[in-house]
């Protein structure tokens, strides 16, 4: 049996009834809306399908690469995004809309519309909500990155920032991903192009832990990274440091992996045992940005074994989590190609999420499906017996 270390949220209720369609006296759809390209019932939703206490979420497109892209606001004004976001999904982590340089875009202003939209909305949805990020070397704001302050200025601006921020949502926010991707792939502290780091310390970090942790004691507060999924020089600089500020007393919950993986390297076998390490250490763990790229074709379309292989990264990266016991949250990076990042970054990848641009539902979608089912149906036979 898998210990709950998350409160856990009451999933929503009532299947949604689409009509049954047979036959030719059944009227066809009008022109201009196309047929529904799945159910939505309550055996189809990945929420449903999860282990109790285990929380299936995605990011929330808006902000960030969006804005140079020619559609409006996805959240703001895509009805059927908003519609599967709220039905698919448990838990919801904002893309861009709690980065500095969207939420606190003027030193004595800040913009707290976006992120209190997607808050009300989790609320509504009896979703929960993973904040991110405070501490981040990357979005700041110019005003930030290219103002002319003295150190003890900048403690004071992130102390502020941090109180704010974690102050407004307490309660209401799960966990934070308080530092964002301190280390580069060397396992070396950032010290030249992390502001806080460079100007401040490392004790910086600490103590943006200590600030988070009491604006708001309730929520889990983590290490969030990328290319940490393995036992490597990265993960285990994580890990030193861990134990160090545990050892301090440090308010440090969970480590996360955000596994933003490609097909066109080896799936990180080792994914379940990093994960057991940090699980040992006494934190939760968690999968935080998952999407699969891939190489495409010169068509742009996969091949059916290429959505085979993503398919199977999914599984087995939702597999590892599962194995491990705090590891109660795992989100993907979006789940429509509709409003992926991967194409914006990444030249000739792209197919990275579990629904095609219109929403149809991948491989790589049941795949997820499958093993949650198959992993509640394991859970409730041991609550049995």
């Amino acid at each position: 049996m898998r210990s709950l270390r998350f409160a856990t949220v009451t999933l929503a209720t009532a299947a949604l009834c689409l009509p049954l369609t047979t036959g030719a006296a059944t009227a066809a759809p009008p022109a201009d809306r196309k047929a529904p390209p799945h159910s939505h019932a309550a055996p189809d939703r990945l929420r449903s399908a999860a282990p109790e206490g285990f929380f299936v979420g995605t990011a929330v497109a808006g902000g960030g690469h969006h804005l140079s892209q020619d559609y409006p606001d996805p959240f703001t004004h895509d009805k059927e995004y908003r519609r599967i976001l709220a039905r698919q999904f448990g838990s919801v982590s904002p893309e861009n809309q709690m980065k500095w340089d969207f939420i606190h875009p003027e030193r004595d202003r800040y913009d707290f519309g976006q992120a209190d939209a997607i808050v009300r909305f989790a609320e509504r949805n009896r979703q929960v909500v993973r904040g991110h990020t405070l501490l981040w070397h990357s979005q700041n704001p110019e005003w930030l990155e290219k103002g002319d302050f003295s150190a003890e200025e900048l403690r004071a601006l992130l102390r502020e920032h941090i109180t704010t921020v974690v102050g407004r949502y307490a309660g209401r926010i799960q966990q934070w991903d308080v530092a964002n991707e301190i280390f580069d792939d060397q396992g070396r502290l950032r010290t030249q192009d992390n502001i806080w780091i460079r100007e401040l310390g490392p004790g910086i970090v600490a103590d943006a832990f200590r600030w988070a942790h009491e604006a708001d004691p309730e929520a889990k507060l983590f290490f969030n990274d990328y290319n940490v999924e393995s036992v490597n020089a990265k993960s285990d600089a994580y890990h030193a440091l861990v134990q160090d500020l545990l050892a301090q007393g440090v308010p440090v919950h969970g480590f996360s992996v955000q596994a933003h993986l490609s097909t066109r390297y080896g799936f990180p076998g080792d994914l379940e045992d990093n994960l057991r390490r940090f699980d040992a250490l006494g934190l939760e763990t968690a999968v935080t940005e998952l999407d699969v790229r891939m190489d495409l074709p010169e068509s742009g379309v996969p091949t059916k074994a290429q959505e085979r292989k993503q398919a199977d990264y999914y599984r087995r990266v939702l597999q590892a989590c599962l194995a491990v016991d705090g590891c109660n949250s795992f989100t993907i990076w979006g789940f429509t190609d509709k409003y992926s990042w991967v194409p914006v970054f990444f030249e000739g990848e792209g197919f990275a999420n579990v629904m095609t641009e219109d929403f149809a539902r991948k491989p790589a979608f049941y795949a997820l499906r499958d093993t949650l089912k198959e992993a509640a149906r394991k859970d409730r036979g041991h609550r049995r017996g």
